[in-house]
């Protein structure tokens, strides 16, 4: 992947499950993380007494965060309502040159903030809640 503009990688919902996802709002931050425990199989005949792992075992997850202002009352209010309900929502997240992430996400924190003299700006972060697939672009 080569240099990309940050506010091309865009974060959007799905919130009447309609399958049409919309850009959730103003981000001016965004990031995704993958990670995958490990299982650990190594036993005394493990050559040299290096680790073994278990391939496919461990359990895969996603996060995704953001920080930034909602670009209007509309996506501010899918998102809270979300929050506030505890479901899950279908996210899709657009990183350029790498692919479309899509599935499944739980609003796991919802934080405002504002200067005395500012915008009101907020931070949401989202837990993958199932399978999540992945399209290259």
């Amino acid at each position: 992947m080569g240099a990309q503009r940050g506010k091309d990688f865009l974060l959007k919902l799905d919130a009447e499950g309609s399958g049409t996802f919309q850009t959730v709002a103003g981000l001016r931050s965004r990031r995704i993380s993958f990670n995958a425990e490990t299982v650990d199989v190594t036993n005394s005949d493990s050559a040299g007494r290096w680790r073994e792992l278990l391939g496919g075992a461990g359990v895969q997850r996603a996060a995704l965060s953001g920080a930034g202002i909602f670009k209007d009352a509309a996506s501010d209010m899918a998102v809270r309502k979300l929050f506030f309900e505890g479901r899950i929502g279908a996210f899709q997240a657009i990183i350029p040159d790498f692919g479309r992430v899509s599935g499944p996400f739980q609003v796991t924190a919802l934080e405002y903030s504002g200067e005395h003299n500012g915008e009101i700006a907020f931070e949401l972060t989202l837990e993958s809640a199932g399978a999540l697939s992945f399209e290259a672009l």
